[in-house]
């Protein structure tokens, strides 16, 4: 079982950013996310700073973000690559079929994928998702590669929102009804 401390700050600068968009939002009055917290045990506390320098995972986390956007239920995950191929091991079958169940529902499910070596950030709508992740499993392919990924859903800035990702949110439900 992994522990928090191997992860390191892998992801904080793309979630802080997604923070800082969500609270701008909210204050809009366009959406309303909140990250969802990992939950953890502590195992070692360092005495003097209170922190935790060593915990496990209670149990396996579904989605980084959710909550809704004008009334449709949305979730998603925030992921980064540092290169042009993203693997799928990196997206957790418990988080697949949770984002597919989600869809069910009538929400909307997708990915923030940041690829760092070229300061880009894409959406990716749970149906891409859903199409990798099947050719992983069944043999195929274990990973998608950037040429792959649809580049109308690429996520820009608008003032105040570092990761404006209505915009994508919009192309993606214009697609369900054609």
């Amino acid at each position: 079982m992994g522990t928090w401390n191997t992860r390191g700050l892998r992801g904080s600068t793309l979630e802080d950013m997604i923070n800082m968009s969500n609270e701008s939002y909210r204050e809009k009055g366009l959406a309303l996310i909140q990250k969802i917290p990992t939950p953890i045990t502590p195992v070692r506390i360092d005495q003097q700073t209170r922190h935790i320098t060593l915990a496990y995972f209670d149990q396996q986390s579904t989605v980084d973000y959710i909550g809704a956007v004008q009334g449709i239920p949305v979730c998603f995950d925030a992921k980064e690559c540092a290169t042009d191929t993203f693997p799928m091991m990196n997206i957790h079958e418990h988080q697949v079929k949770f984002m597919k169940d989600f869809e069910k529902q009538g929400g909307v499910s997708f990915i923030i994928l940041f690829y760092s070596h070229k300061n880009e950030m894409y959406y990716i709508p749970f149906c891409d998702i859903e199409k990798f992740y099947e050719r992983s499993i069944n043999g195929g392919r274990k990973s998608f590669r950037f040429d792959e990924i649809d580049k109308k859903y690429k996520i820009k800035s608008a003032p105040g929102i570092l990761v404006h990702y209505l915009e994508t949110i919009n192309i993606d439900l214009e697609s369900r009804e054609e």
